[in-house]
C-alpha cells in the first residue's frame, strides 16, 4: 500500500465463521509504527459481547467483516450496539489474494483495506428494518406454500374427474372454495349448485357437469388435508399482513406514497419499503439503487467492445417484487402499460417486465427522495377519481390529501 495515506488509525478486520470469529486490530501509534493485535472469539452471545468490549477497549474507529452467510449478523449487531461503525463487505475483496488464505490472513487483509479506505460496505438497513425483513420474507415463503397447496388441490380434483377449475375463473374464489368443501363433506349436487355467486349462477349446467366426478375415499382424504392446510395458511397470512401494516407506522408517509404507483398495492409497498428503507441518501442516486436491485444492464466491455449486458446479481427479493408489480402495471391504464406495449413489439415478455421494473425502481427513488407521490403524465386524475370503480392507485391519492403537483415519473 505504498504511496497511499491511511484514512483510519485504529481499524479491525473480522473473518467470520459460524462458531469462530478471527479478529485483527491494526493501530497506528504516534510515532507512525503499526501495532497488530489478534484474537479469536466463539459464536455465542458471551463471545460477541467480549469481542465488542475488546474492540471498544482498543478504541477501534472502524470494523470490516466478511458477509459470510447469515453469521455476520450477530457480530454486526453487537458491534453496532457499542457504537463502533461496522462495514460488511463482499468476500470477493480477499478471495483472490495470493498467499493470504488463512483465517488470520483474511482478517489482517480486511483490516489493511479498511485502514486505507479501500473497501465499500454493503447496504445494511437499520435494526427495525432488519427485523421486519424476517417477517416480510417469511410472508413470501408462506404465500408460496399457499400457491403450491392450491395447485395441489386443483390436481387432486382433476385426478378425480372434477373439472371445477375449467368453469370457475379462480379455484380460490368464495364459490369454488365452498363447493370443494361440499365435495369433501359429501353434500348433494343441488346444495353445491346453490353456492354459486355472481356470473356463476348462469353456468349451472356447466357447474353440474364439472362437479360430476369419481372421488375415491383417498381423494377425499387428501382434499380434506389440503383444504385444512390452505385455510390455516390463509389465516396465517392475514395475521402476518396485520403485523406488517402495524409496523408501517414509522414509515407511513413513504408507504402511502408507494401505493400511488400503478400496480403496487399495500402489501407490495410495505415489502419493498422494508427491503430498501425510506432514506435514499444511502444509495446516492437512482442508478446505484437500480444496480443494487439487479435491475440494470450488466457492464461488460473489453477492448472497446460491448459484450453481454445480462443483469448481474443483486437483491433478488426487490427484483422479484418489482417484476410482480410491473406485471400488474402492464394491465393498468397508465404510461407504464404503454411502455410495455411499445417494448413488446421488439422484445420478449420477460425483458419487457424487467425494463418496466427498472423504471419502477427509478420512480421509487425520486418519489422517496422528493417526498412526492406518483403522477402519471398520461392520466386524467380528476376524471378517473370520479369513476365508481377507480383503480387502487388513484384511490391511494386520497390518503395524501391532495392531488400531486409534481411528477416523479418525469425524473
Amino acid at each position: 500500500m505504498e504511496g497511499l495515506s491511511p484514512l483510519h488509525r485504529r481499524v479491525a478486520g473480522i473473518d467470520v465463521h459460524r462458531m469462530l470469529h478471527v479478529v485483527t486490530v491494526l493501530i497506528e501509534e504516534d510515532d507512525g509504527t503499526i501495532s497488530k493485535h489478534q484474537r479469536e472469539f466463539g459464536g455465542f452471545k458471551r463471545d460477541m459481547k467480549a469481542m465488542s468490549a475488546w474492540l471498544q477497549e482498543l478504541g477501534v474507529e472502524l470494523v470490516v467483516m466478511e458477509s459470510t452467510g447469515i453469521y455476520w449478523k450477530s457480530a454486526h449487531a453487537h458491534i453496532e450496539r457499542v457504537g463502533i461503525p461496522a462495514l460488511v463487505v463482499n468476500a470477493h475483496f480477499i478471495k483472490y489474494v495470493p498467499g493470504r488464505k488463512t483465517d488470520m490472513g483474511d482478517s489482517e487483509w480486511l483490516a489493511v483495506l479498511a485502514r486505507f479506505g479501500l473497501v465499500r460496505g454493503s447496504f445494511i438497513p437499520p435494526k427495525d428494518l432488519r427485523e421486519l425483513r424476517l417477517l416480510s420474507r417469511y410472508r413470501r415463503r408462506v404465500s408460496q406454500m399457499l400457491a403450491s397447496e392450491t395447485n395441489r388441490m386443483h390436481k387432486v380434483l382433476e385426478d378425480g374427474g372434477i373439472k371445477l377449475g375449467a368453469v370457475v375463473s379462480d379455484i380460490k374464489g368464495v364459490s369454488a372454495r365452498e363447493m370443494v368443501a361440499g365435495l369433501i363433506e359429501g353434500k348433494p349436487l343441488g346444495e353445491m349448485l346453490a353456492m354459486a355467486r355472481g356470473s356463476l349462477k348462469n353456468k349451472r349446467d356447466d357447474l353440474a357437469a364439472s362437479l360430476d366426478g369419481d372421488l375415491s375415499p383417498r381423494h377425499l382424504f387428501v382434499l380434506r388435508q389440503l383444504h385444512e392446510h390452505v385455510t390455516a395458511l390463509e389465516r396465517q397470512l392475514a395475521q402476518i399482513d396485520a403485523e406488517l401494516f402495524q409496523a408501517m407506522t414509522p414509515y407511513h408517509w413513504a408507504w402511502v406514497l408507494l401505493q400511488t404507483i400503478p400496480g403496487m398495492d399495500a402489501i407490495a409497498s410495505a415489502m419493498i419499503l422494508i427491503e430498501i428503507g425510506d432514506d435514499m441518501s444511502r444509495f446516492g442516486d437512482a442508478d446505484r439503487l437500480a444496480s443494487w436491485a439487479a435491475l440494470c444492464p450488466g457492464n461488460h466491455e473489453s477492448a472497446g467492445k460491448r459484450k453481454s449486458g445480462k443483469t448481474r446479481k443483486g437483491n433478488a427479493i426487490v427484483r422479484s417484487l418489482l417484476c410482480e408489480c410491473a406485471n400488474a402495471a402492464r394491465r393498468t391504464k397508465s404510461s407504464l402499460a404503454s411502455k410495455y406495449r411499445n417494448l413488446k413489439v421488439r422484445k420478449s415478455h420477460n425483458k419487457c417486465i424487467v425494463a418496466i421494473a427498472h423504471k419502477l425502481i427509478r420512480i421509487i427513488y425520486f418519489m422517496l427522495s422528493r417526498r412526492e407521490p406518483y403522477r402519471d403524465p398520461g392520466v386524467n386524475y380528476e376524471a378517473m377519481s370520479a369513476q365508481k370503480n377507480a383503480p387502487r392507485w388513484i384511490k391511494a391519492l386520497k390518503n395524501i390529501g391532495k392531488l400531486p403537483e409534481a411528477t416523479a415519473a418525469s425524473a
